[in-house]
This record gives structure tokens, sequence and C-alpha cells, in this order.
């Protein structure tokens, strides 16, 4: 147990161009939002990047350049408005490969790799698209004790993970409020874990809840301190999605996949020094009343 307290951009460079990255939460919840941010104004190229179900973030890392593989069952700008055309466009055009799988075959996969085993079986994706579309990376076994056939998904183990929490210390102890999603199994499939997280607390706070406590010191290489770091996404308990933001952003992007996006990534991410500036590109009100939705679950 060491400090692994360390800045974005540190963290950043934790990430090789090339390497395959899992992106931890689902949709719009607990999004790595501020890690991505970073690595898209760092640089980084040709990653290969999983995640359960992609959002935003998915228009981000496609759009922006850095990944040129995604591995992932959806890839939408979020609920509200449909699928992506930033990751459309991409895809259609063979810019960036897609690879899909199921929901529950990723999950499967991330928990194949935390197990250390090298497949999982599975019955959802037999005489699916899926199982065609997956030829050559799956396959069908008959099961010793049933004589059932299934088929196997093979484990997925990322380089490096990027999942954001609610808390954790400095040694990487991380509790998650809400649905864990399937972070416990990236984290423990993954070679290195990077953590963002909305505050870092104290050992000994860590330690009045252990069993609050989902990801443990030994998974993790580095802690990110970014408030607000899932922002313009949410974080359970803390505070909601942004909408009027992503409103406008969404209206913007899939106006002009190309350009458009372009001058938003200028606006969002290589124009701000920092993620408080890029926080002031959302602005303080609406920050304000998304942190107000969020702790309202606590209230009578």
């Amino acid at each position: 147990m060491h400090d692994k307290t360390m800045s974005l951009a540190e963290a950043a460079a934790l990430v090789p161009d090339g390497a395959s990255l899992g992106i931890g939460g689902s949709i719009m919840s607990r999004t790595p939002m501020a890690m991505i941010w970073q690595l898209i104004k760092s640089g980084r190229r040709n990653l290969n990047v999983s995640r359960s179900m992609m959002s935003t973030d998915g228009d981000w890392v496609v759009g922006s350049g850095i990944a040129d593989r995604i591995e992932t069952s959806w890839c939408a700008q979020g609920i509200s408005w449909g699928l992506s055309k930033v990751a459309r466009d991409r895809f259609e055009t063979g810019a960036v490969v897609y690879e899909e799988w199921s929901h529950l075959a990723m999950g499967q996969r991330y928990h194949a790799g935390a197990m250390g085993v090298p497949f999982m079986p599975m019955r959802t994706v037999i005489g699916s698209d899926l199982e065609r579309l997956a030829a050559g990376k799956v396959g069908r076994s008959t099961c010793p004790f049933t004589g059932e056939e299934v088929l196997l998904v093979p484990a997925l183990n990322p380089e490096v993970a990027i999942i954001h929490v609610q808390r954790c210390d400095r040694f990487g102890n991380a509790q998650i409020d809400g649905l864990p999603f399937m972070d416990i199994d990236l984290a423990c499939a993954a070679d290195r874990v990077i953590l963002t997280t909305e505050e870092i607390v104290s050992t000994e706070q860590i330690r009045r809840a252990p069993e609050r406590t989902r990801i443990p010191f030994f998974c993790v290489e580095a802690v990110v301190d970014v408030p607000f770091g899932s922002a313009p996404h949410e974080c359970f308990g803390l505070y909601e999605p942004m909408m009027r933001h992503l409103d406008r952003y969404v209206a913007r992007a899939n106006s002009d996949p190309r350009g458009g996006f372009e001058a938003l990534m200028t606006e969002l991410v290589h124009e701000p020094a920092d993620w408080t500036q890029f926080l002031e590109r959302i602005g303080v009100a609406e920050l304000v009343e998304a942190m107000g939705r969020g702790r309202s679950i606590y209230r009578d």
C-alpha cells in the first residue's frame, strides 16, 4: 500500500498508444469522462476501447481519433437521442472498427478475464446474427455434464481500465454507490486500473464500512481526485446528467458529424486548460441543478 494519487495528465501517461482500454460505468452512469477528456487532450492514438454500453463517451473516443477499434454492445448518444451519427459515420467509412457483442456477452467476457480463465459459456447469443458476426472469435461446445450445446466467449483483459467512483482512499480502496455495473470484474480483469474519484477520503473512513468497498487497493495503480469527473453524465447520489448541455451537444454533433464534432472537441477539450475550465463550459447553474437532483434521493 502506497500513495497512488496523481494528476489527470500523469494518469494519462500510463495509457500508451495502441493499448486496450476498458471503460467503466454504463451508458450515462459513472462514465470516467474526465479521464477520457485527458486522453484526447494528451493525443493518444490507436486505442482498442471496450465498454458494456457506450454513450457520449463513444462519440468522444471514436470521433476524436484516439480509438481505432470499439468492442461494445451499444454505441449511441444516450437513450433520449438514439444512435450516434458521429460513431455511425466513423464505423460506416471504416475509420474505426466496430466489434459488436451482446450486453451479457460483454459481462461474461470481463468475468472470464477477472477469473483468470480463457472463456465463459453462455446460451443467449446462439443462433443470432451476433454469433455470425463474431465467427472465429466464439465457438460452440458441448457441456460434459448435461450434453447441452453452449457458446464460448473469450476472456477480455484490457491492458488498462479507467473507472470513476464516488470515493476512495489514496491507496485505491474504492467504494461505489448504486449499481456497480461490470466495474468489479473490469477492475480484476485489467492489467492496471486508473481510478478517478469524486473525493479522496481517509482509509479510516473506508474501514468504517468495509462492505461498501467494491474495488480493493491491490487492483489499482493510480488515483485521481476529480470532482464532477463524470460530467456531463451522472454519478449516483451526487449529480444527475446535465441534460441541457447534452441537448446542445447532440444537436451540434448530429447536424455535422465531422466538422461540427471537430468544433465541439476544440471547444470542450482542446481550448480548456484543465477540467475545471471544461466544467465552466457546461455552466455553474447546470452543475448546481444536476447536483440538487442527484442528491434528492437522500431526501424524505
